[in-house]
């Protein structure tokens, strides 16, 4: 608890700060974080190697791994400045691409599944969603020290974000869907047969989450892909993806509405590789034997 007190401390500090110097602190932190990490930048480069082969130059590949703690301390200081944000400043900062589709969808009533990823600034993104789209009931891990958890929930839940902690968060998202709401996912991190289904990822037989199939086919409910790009890391663009009705819940038809994801976030990631979050072992179930050494 005293740890906890010390951060909010330091949280009304840095608030007083102007946003440039949050920013400055944040990146540097970044940066030492990169220095200190030998065998985290390690699992980038395996990443990237199963990824991309040898398409990458060192240039690239260092761009990139700079680039994955530039990104995380991004967006670790949105999730503290979430918390004073207001609608009016989600709006400034942010704006869509092919919201048309959309708001058809909301307008007949119906719920929609999106899906996402931790690609750019995740948290502005899936908090400016329900901030100014739709309202959505989405998934969140708890601390280890969760005296914490709350600090999270309010930077999340004042902008019409309810979350529901990871373990038995699914009975959540159904009743959310069931009782017309929409619902919000991030479908990139490691998958296994019991939850997902295997497709193909960057060249790769992988598991991945046939959740949101699943639930799109149970309730109705399109599944719409956004992602977030920004070139100054102050303004943000989130376009949505053309949506993906599931209208059976055969195996195949799960199968195919999951590879669809799959190739759109594949085709993103691609357009912009160091927007992902590359220090992650996405492939640590299939293919264990990068990760070694």
């Amino acid at each position: 608890m005293i740890l906890f007190r010390l951060f909010l401390l330091l949280d009304a500090v840095l608030m007083r700060l102007p946003h440039g110097w949050r920013r400055g602190l944040f990146t540097s932190l970044a940066r030492l974080a990169r220095f200190l990490a030998p065998s985290r930048n390690r699992v980038i480069r395996q990443n990237l190697q199963l990824a991309f082969a040898d398409t990458l130059n060192e240039q690239e590949v260092e761009k990139i791994e700079h680039y994955c703690y530039r990104n995380l301390g991004l967006n670790l200081l949105q999730v503290m400045e979430n918390r004073h944000y207001t609608t009016n400043d989600f709006s400034k900062r942010v704006r869509f691409e092919n919201r048309e589709q959309v708001d058809a969808i909301l307008a007949q009533g119906r719920s929609i599944v999106f899906v996402s990823a931790h690609f750019g600034n995740w948290e502005i993104g899936a908090t400016a969603l329900s901030a100014l789209i739709t309202p959505t009931t989405s998934i969140y891990k708890a601390f280890k020290r969760e005296e914490f958890d709350p600090y999270l929930l309010e930077s999340r839940t004042p902008h019409g974000m309810d979350l529901a902690e990871k373990s038995g968060a699914l009975k959540h998202l159904a009743r959310a869907l069931k009782n017309g709401g929409s619902v919000s996912l991030m479908i990139d991190q490691s998958s296994n047969p019991r939850h997902g289904v295997a497709v193909d990822f960057f060249g790769h037989p992988t598991y991945h989450s046939s959740t949101p199939a699943i639930l799109s086919n149970k309730y109705n409910a399109p599944i719409v892909a956004l992602y977030i790009r920004t070139d100054d890391e102050e303004n943000f663009t989130i376009r949505f993806e053309d949506p993906i009705e599931v209208e059976s819940d055969n195996a195949q038809a799960i199968l195919d509405a999951t590879q669809k994801q799959v190739n759109t976030l594949e085709r993103v990631i691609r357009a912009n590789p160091k927007f992902w979050f590359w220090c992650h072992k996405r492939w640590k179930g299939e293919y264990p034997e990068i990760y070694a050494g």
